[in-house]
């Protein structure tokens, strides 16, 4: 059964004097990131023990790497005097200073971004809130909860959930939302599981204001996110798309989403302030991003039907629409402080299940990138979008031979293979775990080691196996 939307501000009135014991503000209390609630949370046995697990391995590698030096110069000389060995060595030095001369442009470019301070309520535009939902159950219920609890004026947003044809509860939650919300929420059922992208589209359509806000249904959003993640569009009139700082919800429940939660800030926070600055972010992310209207319309017929290699494009609808956004000369932005909490995987069948998704989603949209981002596709500077392109691609083309490289490596000498591996995390994952404690606290920043082990170690297979299953199609986790 379909409602209309009414917006009530009576409604909104009511509500906002209750405003002090609001889910939202539970949530956020709960999952705070202050150097506090850090301090005194107390570390449990297994966290403690991973965290001390790891340290010992690098200390190791690192003891192994001085004691084995013979050994390793006399590899050296090996390779550089075989017949691959020297090409390759070169090849991986280029990529080297290449990688290291991004990294500092990165680093100059998120020293030099700001978030974009809130405008006032009469310059806000009117917002469409759309929220796809597929098998959430009650997680989509506070996430409309969170959302209605926004400070954002009660006459300029109009909230949609559409339920992708679920088989759990999910339409129950959606229902029990709108008892509670009355006329501020509209709830649509698909008729049957069309994917994501259709529940998206379906949401464009209906959308009535200037500005289209995407949030999944299983996230929480801060109470001033999304004045903050539209006011760049009152402020540029050339931003098309905005991405939203997202952070991990149930990081307190779990090894993998602590680890995920200092990744996340590392992934978000420094490389989308990066992109930013350039104005060429590459993903809006799923979790919360924002479109001008017109910029949707002026791809929503290519996004909807958008194939790869002939089979309808199902997954990668974010950095598909970020794709379109950008060849259409628009600048794509990231807000720092429009801040949302989602849920990720707490077990490693559903982790690597989501970077399957990702990688492929990757690869497909860095061909796609490929076609227009050597063009001159926007008046402005191209620069610093074609060095981002560059680098993802040159990480995609790079992945077979330094996969093979591995592989040789552990094969012939599988001890200076394990000590420079724990040496190299300990040396690069410093940067992630610093930037971390800067940002946040030191306790937790420690988290970014363990998942550079973790990661290297067990899930190392996924961007090759990514790229030879490009082509398949899948959500992979909605059976999770």
């Amino acid at each position: 059964m379909e409602s209309e939307t009414i917006i009530s501000d009576q409604f909104y009135t009511a509500k906002s004097a209750v405003r002090t014991d609001s889910l939202t503000n539970k949530i956020f209390n709960s999952q705070s990131t202050s150097s506090k609630a850090f301090v005194h949370r107390p570390a449990s046995k297994l966290g403690l023990s991973i965290v001390v697990g790891t340290f010992a391995l690098m200390i190791a590698g690192a003891f192994s790497v001085y004691h084995l030096q013979e050994d390793f110069e006399a590899f050296q000389m090996e390779r550089i005097n075989s017949s691959w060995g020297l090409p390759f060595l070169i090849i991986a030095t280029l990529l080297f200073f290449y990688q290291t001369g991004v990294f500092l442009y990165n680093s100059y470019l998120y020293l030099g971004y700001k978030a974009i301070p809130s405008v006032s309520d009469d310059l806000l535009p009117t917002c469409t809130v759309i929220v796809p939902a597929y098998n959430e159950g009650k997680l989509v219920y506070n996430t409309l909860l969170s959302l209605a609890e926004s400070d954002y004026p009660a006459h300029k947003i109009q909230l949609l959930a559409i339920d992708d044809g679920s088989k759990d509860d999910t339409w129950y939650w959606m229902q029990e939302a709108k008892k509670k919300l009355g006329d501020r929420v509209t709830i649509f059922q698909q008729p049957k599981n069309q994917g994501k992208r259709h529940a998206l589209y379906r949401g464009f359509n209906l959308g009535t204001g200037e500005i289209f806000v995407t949030v999944d249904s299983d996230s929480i959003v801060k109470k001033d996110t999304l004045r903050n993640l539209v006011s760049p569009f009152m402020v540029n009139e050339k931003c098309g798309a905005v991405a939203g700082n997202v952070q991990v919800l149930n990081n307190e429940k779990a090894i993998l989403p602590k680890m995920l939660n200092v990744s996340f800030v590392m992934s978000f926070e420094f490389m989308r302030s990066a992109e930013s600055r350039v104005g060429s972010v590459l993903c809006t992310p799923g979790a919360l991003a924002a479109y001008r209207k017109d910029a949707v319309f002026n791809c929503l017929p290519e996004w909807i039907n958008q194939t790869f290699m002939g089979q309808p494009s199902d997954i990668g609808e974010d950095r598909a629409m970020t794709n379109m956004i950008l060849k259409q000369g628009l600048h794509v932005l990231f807000q720092r402080n429009a801040v949302v909490l989602t849920n990720v995987p707490e077990d490693y069948k559903g982790l690597y299940k989501m970077f399957i998704r990702w990688s492929r989603s990757n690869v497909r949209e860095n061909l796609a990138m490929a076609k227009f981002v050597f063009k001159n596709f926007r008046k402005e500077s191209k620069v610093g979008a074609r060095l981002l392109f560059l680098n993802q691609f040159f990480k995609i083309a790079m992945t077979y031979p330094f996969l093979l490289f591995m592989f040789f490596f552990i094969a012939v000498h599988p001890a200076l293979f394990l000590s420079s591996t724990f040496l190299g995390i300990l040396i690069l994952s410093t940067f992630s775990m610093i930037f971390y404690a800067k940002r946040y606290n030191l306790s937790e920043s420690f988290w970014a080691y363990s998942y550079s082990v973790f990661y290297t170690f067990s899930l190392f297979w996924i961007a090759p196996y990514a790229i030879a299953t490009a082509s398949k199609r899948g959500w992979l986790t909605r059976g999770l």
